[in-house]
């Protein structure tokens, strides 16, 4: 069966770099899933086997919190948040720092591609009615969101995936990922102003672009209203965030068990009904994670993974060495996106004592490099898009490439110096 299984890997990651399969209505959930049918209905994988190789905690963390972002979503608090931010009466400066503050600390505890799908909209909205150019606060959320999402072991799905899969520490990760991401964040708002320094307002004349999105066309220049605030239902979305962030700090539970206690107590509502919750679940997402689960569990059970890496050692390329797994990290998640990247390098993080941070440090920063690097930035150029604001990828790239370059080297400092190791 070993032929099989290279074959449906090899088409599977394929996909994952093309974003489909030639010829086929298939994205990448759909060719993780796809190929996962074929292994188990060939029995090259038996159904025993696919669903031990299943990390049960990280699908439970990631649902989880979904179900926490949908509530904050239904609850208006991220439309909200994003108005009291474009309404702030200060500089394009101020407001772009004040910008990329909000998004990287609510990405650090929520995930970032919520956030950008949340926030996108309206703050291209507002930042028209203001007579600014959108574009460089679009790619500072962005680029933000990415960077906060990476200070904590629930700020994306791939650190909710090595956090659970190597059991780190809540508060150990945390300490060693703040500096690096804090200093990425300063440097990206210096980078950002400094590329468009005198160029924030729309130029004189020049109409605001029209838009238009799944809600219907709205005027140019008037930002929609979005959903109102329910402080209610916003503040039990927050209460419960704020309960388990504080107990993965302190409390040595499975964090995967008080996640999904806390899902459960705001499914609990009378007023929310459970249909419109889950209805924000990304259940793409989840079957991604179980396709590659099954794929990339079948590949280490051939054995042909551990010898490449052995080859490659004797070669003079230690994969399980910090430079090389790093360079590796940034490589692949650009190739095949950040997830299935981990998936493929998390047996070598354990080799070192910091590799699990390794790992979700340069994958996460490598995803601000281009627009498909990351979910978040496909999110902002498509609702730029929707507005009539084009983001093509070279206007990205003067950002993203500089950003990338720069946070990750910041990142790769503190790791060698070991920053935050207890």
């Amino acid at each position: 069966m070993t032929p099989l299984i290279l074959t449906v890997f090899a088409l599977t990651y394929l996909g994952m770099i093309l974003g489909g399969l030639p010829f086929l209505k298939l994205d990448r959930t759909g060719v993780a899933l796809l190929g996962a049918i074929a292994l188990v209905a060939t029995e090259a994988v038996s159904e025993q086997a696919a669903l031990e190789a299943i990390h049960a905690p990280t699908l439970i963390l990631l649902f989880s919190f979904m179900v926490v972002s949908a509530q904050l979503r239904l609850g208006g608090f991220y439309d909200w948040a994003a108005r009291r931010l474009g309404a702030l009466p200060v500089r394009p400066l101020v407001l772009l720092g004040a910008l990329i503050a909000m998004a990287a600390s609510l990405s650090a505890v929520f995930s970032n591609d919520i956030v950008c799908l949340a926030m996108a909209p309206v703050l291209a909205d507002l930042s028209i009615a203001r007579r600014l150019d959108p574009v460089p606060f679009l790619l500072a959320l962005a680029c933000a969101a990415n960077l906060g999402s990476a200070a904590t072991l629930i700020g994306n799905p791939q650190n909710m995936l090595i956090g659970e899969t190597l059991h780190l520490s809540f508060p150990g990760y945390l300490g060693q990922a703040a500096l690096p991401v804090v200093l990425g964040l300063l440097v990206t708002w210096g980078l950002i102003g400094l590329l468009t320094r005198g160029r924030w307002e729309l130029p004189a004349g020049v109409p605001a672009p029209s838009h238009s999105d799944e809600r219907g066309p709205t005027s140019a220049g008037h930002p929609e209203p979005g959903r109102p605030l329910n402080r209610w239902q916003s503040a039990k979305g927050l209460v419960v965030a704020a309960l388990l962030f504080a107990a993965f700090l302190f409390v040595p539970w499975p964090r995967d068990l008080m996640a999904l206690a806390g899902a459960g107590l705001l499914l609990t509502s009378r007023r929310l009904h459970s249909r419109r919750m889950l209805g924000l679940v990304d259940w793409e997402l989840l079957v991604l994670f179980m396709g590659l689960f099954i794929i990339n569990g079948a590949l280490q059970q051939t054995g042909l993974p551990a010898q490449a890496v052995a080859g490659l050692a004797a070669a003079g390329v230690d994969l399980q060495a910090p430079a090389s797994l790093f360079a590796a990290s940034f490589l692949l998640s650009n190739l095949v996106s950040n997830v299935p990247a981990v998936m493929l390098l998390l047996p070598l993080a354990p080799a070192h004592p910091q590799g699990g941070t390794l790992l979700a440090l340069s994958s996460t920063l490598a995803g601000n490099l281009f627009i498909v690097g990351s979910i978040a930035n496909i999110i902002v150029v498509q609702a730029a898009e929707r507005r009539g604001i084009p983001i093509s990828w070279r206007r990205h790239a003067r950002v993203g490439v500089p950003v990338t370059l720069a946070t990750l080297g910041i990142a790769a400092v503190s790791l060698w110096l070991g920053v935050g190791v207890p």
